[in-house]
């Protein structure tokens, strides 16, 4: 009997079979062999094609038999998930993702969420998730030490990172970034402000050196000023504190390491008497879906977080089944809305 047979189950209400291979093949409009493929992790199939076979899946309610698989291929089909900051928008989206790929695909995830990422955290849950057969593991961890840690284990358990280190993790997350922080900078140049301030993100975090590498760079390859940039730890608290650390009277222009910080950012310049984009011009990045409803509206930078979790785990499919699997470009773009206008001099 085959592994399709066995999926078909039995009973009186014919109704509520479980769909089979064939079900999604018929949906999707390709053939059985291509929806297997598909599962499999296969990089032969087409992107438009897999993501139609994707979607059929989910409508459908198609699962794999994954006793029969694992029989088969000595192999648990569940994939591990270590992350840690959930909390923010960018490691949510990334982990949705990730389950969304999983799923597709006939794989299980088993998630460690870490209070704390150190050396030692970090290796003990990738340790515990190696200990309970996971075929290999994703780690959506962006801090230095927590990604010291993946590399030191990744030689014996297939790990991948997320986004991954400078320039060599998924999409080559680090240098798209720098060029979408270098767009936001670009365009309150371009709307004629002098200079730009920034307030940056942790240091030890490969996506916020990625993004004060952008805003740097754009202000000296156009001759610009660099002004002191000042720090938060990503939340709104923190940007509402550091941009009172900023030399208010001289500020026109503020590039913004993610959105969070942003809106702290704006309360800070509305409780000192400044008005935005009027008095000074703000750009936040991540682009979160309530970026749109700030008052003002945020210009922000848009990224697809859950495609790079989706291409994490094809990643990783890959490497399990001896393939390089090209993650492709996952391009940052600035959305631009009302926080941003020339400085007041120009108007």
């Amino acid at each position: 009997m085959s592994a399709d047979s066995d999926e078909r189950g039995s009973g009186p209400d014919a109704e509520a079979r479980v769909p089979v291979l064939a079900d999604v093949a018929q949906l999707a409009g390709v053939s059985q062999q291509t929806v297997s493929r598909v599962v499999r992790g296969s990089p032969s199939v087409a992107r438009r094609t897999r993501e139609r076979v994707e979607a059929a899946i989910a409508e459908v309610g198609y699962r794999p038999n994954v006793a029969a698989r694992t029989l088969v291929t000595k192999r648990s089909h569940r994939i591990g998930v270590v992350a840690a900051n959930a909390a923010l928008y960018g490691a949510a989206m990334t982990l949705q993702g990730i389950q969304e790929a999983a799923r597709a695909t006939g794989y299980s995830v088993s998630l460690v969420m870490l209070p704390e990422l150190t050396t030692t955290s970090v290796q003990e849950a990738l340790e515990d998730l190696r200990a309970q057969f996971v075929d290999g593991a994703i780690a959506v961890v962006p801090e230095d030490e927590a990604q010291d840690a993946v590399r030191a284990v990744d030689a014996a358990f297939p790990c991948v990172l997320a986004p991954g280190l400078d320039g060599e993790g998924v999409a080559d997350a680090y240098w798209a970034e720098v060029a979408a922080a270098r767009a936001a900078t670009d365009h309150l140049l371009d709307l004629g402000h002098r200079t730009v301030h920034h307030l940056g993100g942790p240091t030890d975090w490969a996506e916020s050196r990625a993004r004060s590498t952008g805003w740097r760079t754009a202000l000296v390859e156009r001759l610009r000023i660099v002004p002191r940039p000042v720090r938060g730890d990503w939340t709104a608290a923190s940007g509402h504190a550091a941009a009172l650390d900023l030399p208010l009277q001289e500020v026109t222009a503020l590039f913004v390491a993610n959105d969070a910080m942003a809106i702290g950012a704006l309360s800070a310049l509305v409780g000192k008497g400044l008005r935005v984009p009027d008095d000074v011009s703000v750009v936040g990045f991540d682009d979160v879906p309530e970026a749109a409803y700030y008052a003002p509206p945020l210009t922000t930078v848009h990224q697809d977080f859950a495609e790079i979790g989706r291409r994490c785990v094809r990643v990783l499919l890959g490497r399990l089944r001896d393939r390089v699997v090209e993650p492709g470009s996952v391009s940052p773009e600035l959305v631009v809305r009302s926080s941003t206008a020339p400085p007041p001099v120009l108007r």
